[in-house]
């Protein structure tokens, strides 16, 4: 649950992607010697190069279909490093690994006030130990909230292999259970199963064996075992065991001819009678759950595998979040459809909390794309639009955010014969994606070819992902940057034909 709770939001510019700097008070005696190195400071940090990272581009020099930077996920660090304050000396750019570019690659540029200068020249004119101020960024990297984060372990709703992290507990009316005896029996795991399988047959086969035993023992057969003049009900029962194989013999008809029930007592053959109704509703009822539990698919949904990870890219000028899903069986799934969930908490307007609210992703709902052909592995995609919840996230929010997205494949088993167990019931299989699977800026590798007249399938190629360029920002700022680009443009074609029109 704490997983799930929201983070507090950290102080960054509209359009920019870089946290900024906490503003600590100045002395007023520091101002007037602090000013000469203001802009020293400053036009040192204008010069400095930037991590490989894409802010929101400005109005002025955004381009639309120009091609940006590629954020990779592997190196999507800001220019304070995660876990190090910002007060604290970051490390050199040849030790951190991340590629540089120069000032004009980056759309804001990361400038400090004059508050932010003035900080840092205060600071750098207090002598501090070396070894005194190693071990304070130590204690202030490890009190980061960034830090405890990451250590913090990450609880899923749903695990990659679809089994669902929630535990029912404290259920006072139990007897619902026991109404619904089939569904209960069924949904058992296959040890307990077994057991109450066996259990059912060996307890009706010891009851009906001590009846047996009880009725040779009072009518006297017992004690008159070989006396020829004798009149039995029961014949050849001389104790509890040769008592519990008549009841087993009976109940399973194998008749083995030694031991009987005559017709010298009425008791005896409406024990037989009352045996054979009990067997034969036990029967019905242990074989019926044990076909149905065999021929569950639930086993069919291991053939059907999820992408490792989540991309998010263009396609066809729009950011789209994609997943790729195949099948590994021969025998496709029949009617198949996807569907996505989003969980994430949320405080309302009014102060109530909604812990894990599930909100619908759209997969193409209203043009069919969720209903699947699979034959091949296919790339699924969310169109992230006003009516998105990802639609005014951007790369650097989406590191500070916390959710999960469950997928859901349905799909009928296939029918491969005349006597198919799972012919026409239906299959589920489940994943989930947090925030950390997801990459931006990549797309998936083709893993289809043409072979000698049919498609070849590589599925070793399933996982893979590239690069691409990919804008940082938002969708939302994206669509706000284009329609001022579209306003503009049409403003500039007005002037121009009032211009070219004769006088």
């Amino acid at each position: 649950m704490l997983a799930y709770l929201p983070r507090p939001p950290t102080d960054s510019s509209r359009y920019g992607t870089f946290p900024q700097k906490p503003v600590l008070p100045a002395a007023p005696g520091a101002l007037g010697e602090d000013s000469g190195q203001q802009a020293a400071a400053t036009t040192a940090k204008r010069s400095a190069p930037m991590p490989n990272y894409q802010s929101a581009p400005r109005h002025s020099g955004f381009i639309p279909g120009e091609p940006s930077l590629l954020p990779s996920r592997g190196s999507l660090t800001t220019q304070h490093h995660r876990g190090h304050p910002s007060w604290c000396p970051p490390p050199a750019p040849h030790e951190a690994g991340a590629r540089l570019y120069p000032l004009h690659a980056l759309s804001v540029a990361n400038v400090p006030n004059s508050s932010h200068g003035k900080t840092s020249a205060r600071s750098s004119t207090i002598p501090t130990p070396e070894g005194l101020q190693s071990r304070r960024c130590k204690l202030l990297e490890e009190d980061s909230p960034m830090v405890q984060a990451s250590k913090r372990q990450r609880q899923r709703y749903v695990t990659k292999v679809g089994k669902c992290q929630v535990n029912l507990g404290n259920i006072q009316d139990k007897k619902r259970f026991l109404s619904d005896i089939f569904t209960t029996i069924v949904d058992l795991k296959y040890r307990w199963f077994l057991f109450v399988f066996m259990m059912c047959y060996i307890i009706t086969w010891v009851v009906f064996g001590f009846i047996y035993f009880f009725d040779a023992w009072v009518r006297g057969d017992v004690g008159h075992q070989g006396d020829p003049e004798w009149r039995a009900c029961i014949e050849n029962v001389d104790g509890f065991v040769s008592a519990l194989l008549l009841s087993v013999e009976s109940q399973r008809t194998i008749g083995y001819g030694t031991r009987m029930v005559t017709a010298n007592c009425a008791e005896g053959v409406i024990l037989l009678i009352a045996q054979s109704i009990v067997g034969s509703m036990i029967d019905a009822m242990m074989v019926g759950c044990m076909f149905v539990k065999i021929s569950r698919p639930k086993k069919r949904a291991q053939t059907l595998i999820f992408s490792k990870n989540c991309v998010i890219s263009r396609r066809d000028e729009k950011l789209c979040l994609m997943f790729r899903v195949g099948d590994l069986r021969e025998s496709h799934m029949v009617d198949a459809k996807i569907r996505a969930k989003l969980i994430k908490s949320r405080q309302t307007a009014e102060g109530e909390f909604i812990p894990l609210e599930q909100s619908e992703l759209n997969l193409g709902y209203d043009t069919g794309e969720d209903r699947l052909f699979l034959v091949e592995p296919q790339i699924i995609c969310h169109v992230i639009n006003r009516h998105s919840p990802f639609w005014d996230m951007s790369a650097e929010s989406l590191r500070r955010e916390q959710f999960e997205i469950i997928i859901i494949l349905e799909g009928i088993v296939e029918a491969t014969g005349n006597c198919c167990l799972a012919a026409g019931m239906t299959c589920q299989a489940r994943t989930s994606y947090t925030e950390d699977e997801i990459l931006w800026g990549y797309r998936f590798e083709p893993c289809m070819s043409l072979e000698k007249g049919a498609f070849q399938v590589d599925y070793s190629r399933f996982e893979m992902t590239f690069e691409v360029q990919t804008p940082a920002a938002s969708a939302k700022e994206l669509h706000e940057l284009k329609e001022l680009e579209r306003q503009e443009h049409s403003t500039l074609s007005l002037y121009w034909d009032h211009l070219l029109q004769p006088c």
